[in-house]
């Protein structure tokens, strides 16, 4: 399932048959199948394995890994515990180490087998080109994957004991891991090549856990988005765990222990934390909304009671919140990862008079006021319409365009009619005088709305001329086209009987358009192969004209 890794083999692939093999049927088999491990990532869950630090003390061990600390990628859903039983079957005298700390050189030095193994937390690295936010789904596959940093947190108390709250005086010691290779790589496991430490005081805990929570609450909130199938349980047990008091405590205990007077006389250099951690807390108040919100829509009756007494306490939480540390709202950023319309779209704008009719305009023309009036909203607002004497110059505006086409529409169709008759009169129309023959008109029109030309106009042959002209249709013909100026360039000899093609005079159509007039009747190709096609027969004279 490490899709990313396949979809950069891919491209590697795709650049040999595309541009040295020409394999475009290897080609396409492979896009098709990066489109699929695309959509396996954004909408596949995919387990996330625990990382293991296990360090090999005394000298019962080879020497490669003799006092040496490596760093293990667990299997899917793999435990510590059944991990611990795997590792144990490969060294069956070894013993167990209770404690994570690092041990002294009396059992470094000893004779035996020592194994010490804790779970130890991949710190994210994400890659350059992530340079904005992106899809949660895309970020956890580089929370797992992709990591050389490892970190172990083991809390220590420092001061005196306070029984009441035990946030106070909390001191976390953090050990960060650094392995030689990142992992998963040709190997499982890589050996730790250095090693330090850092200690985080208790306000800086309690500022790195409430960003941690915000985080799992909107990592969760986009998942449900995203995805309407999921399960509500784990939803419902960590709203639950922030927002009732008497299962966690809350950040109450926070309060307790920083948010005091003495704590700030105390500790005046501690500003700007206490603002920071202040503003954590404010911010997971909308967090909480959406995901109670999305809650109340996925549960069922038998949960009810429950969503409802959830709800109750986050009424009084957030009331309790926004009283002291102020109002925060991500209105745009929830609405864009729910696929909210772009702010670009048209509104909808009335006049207060119910009179009068809507109208629609776009938000860049009249308003560039993209604050929403209104929650949920997505940004929509009606406002008043443009004054009237606007909107009439506007709408004479485009009823003049309207015209202006009409009139273009009709100046083309008016001179695509005008090459229609010129083309009919000259070429369609024509009826050479052959003996037998008959008048047929073309099935091939240029505009099938407009209708046949009569079949009595026909064409006179003069040969002293050697031009056409048309003849005058009769009186009761409502299509009579204008007369047209002779054309010299068509003239040409008729010669008496033609077979053109292999047709003989009576299955002839009308004539297309003549052919320029040659130096000799050699030059007309196949009209005239041979003096067998030209027919015994005689034409009548050729000022005489031959009705259909």
């Amino acid at each position: 399932q490490m899709w990313e890794e396949a979809i950069a083999l891919g491209k590697e692939l795709a650049e040999q048959y595309e541009n040295e093999m020409f394999d475009y049927e290897q080609l396409s088999e492979l896009l098709r199948k990066q489109a699929q491990f695309y959509e396996n990532i954004v909408k596949v869950i995919r387990p996330k394995p625990d990382y293991f630090a296990v360090g090999y003390y005394g000298q019962g061990f080879p020497t490669f890994i003799r006092n040496k600390v490596f760093i293990y990628r667990g299997k899917e859903y793999e435990r510590r515990e059944d991990f611990e039983a795997r590792l144990l079957t490969q060294f069956p005298n070894a013993e167990k180490m209770k404690t994570t700390s690092p041990p002294g050189d009396d059992i470094k030095t000893s004779s035996g087998q020592y194994i010490q193994c804790f779970t130890v937390k991949p710190k994210l690295d994400l890659p350059s080109r992530f340079h904005r936010p992106v899809s949660e789904q895309i970020v956890s596959f580089y929370r797992v994957n992709e990591v050389q940093r490892f970190e172990y947190s083991r809390p220590v108390r420092k001061g005196e004991k306070n029984p009441d709250n035990e946030f106070a005086n909390m001191w976390i010691e953090r050990t960060i891991y650094v392995t030689a290779y990142k992992l998963p790589g040709i190997l499982r496991w890589f050996e730790v090549k250095s090693v330090f430490m850092v200690e985080i005081s208790p306000l800086e805990n309690a500022i790195e856990t409430m960003q941690l929570t915000n985080d799992k609450i909107n990592n969760m909130v986009q998942q449900h988005l995203s995805d309407p199938n999921l399960p509500i349980n784990p939803l419902s047990m960590l709203l639950n765990g922030i927002v009732d008091p008497a299962v966690m405590g809350g950040f109450a205990n926070y309060e307790k222990a920083f948010f005091t007077e003495k704590y700030m006389h105390e500790h005046p250099e501690d500003h700007d934390k206490i603002e920071k951690l202040k503003d954590l807390i404010a911010w997971q108040i909308p967090f909480l909304a959406e995901g109670i919100r999305i809650h109340g829509e996925k549960v069922t009756e038998a949960l009810r009671p429950f969503h409802e007494r959830m709800e109750a306490c986050f009424r009084q939480l957030k009331d309790k919140v926004e009283k002291q540390y102020g109002v925060r709202a991500i209105l745009s950023s929830l609405d864009e990862r729910r696929g909210s319309r772009p702010r670009s779209m048209v509104r909808s704008f009335t006049m207060p008079s119910s009179s009068r009719p809507l109208s629609v305009a776009s938000v860049s023309s009249l308003s560039s006021d993209s604050t929403p009036s209104r929650p949920g909203s997505d940004g929509f607002v009606l406002e008043p319409l443009l004054p009237k004497k606007m909107h009439s110059r506007s709408q004479d505006k485009l009823d003049k365009d309207d015209l202006d086409k009409d009139k273009k529409e009709k100046k083309k169709e008016k001179r695509n009619s005008k090459h229609q008759e010129i083309f009919d009169k000259e070429f369609k129309s024509t009826d050479i005088s052959l003996q037998q023959a008959e008048a047929v008109i073309l099935s091939e029109t240029i505009s099938p709305l407009r209708p046949q030309r009569p079949k009595s106009q026909v064409l006179n042959v003069m040969s002293s001329e050697r031009r056409f002209s048309a003849s005058p249709a009769p009186p009761s013909s409502q299509l009579t086209p204008p007369p047209i100026t002779p054309r010299t360039k068509l003239a040409f000899s008729i010669q008496p009987s033609l077979e053109l093609n292999g047709l003989s005079g009576s299955d002839i159509p009308d004539v297309p358009p003549p052919l320029p007039l040659k130096g000799s009747t050699a030059d007309y190709g196949n009209l005239m192969e041979s003096q067998d096609l030209i027919s015994p027969t005689t034409s009548p004279p050729a000022h005489q004209r031959v009705s259909p």
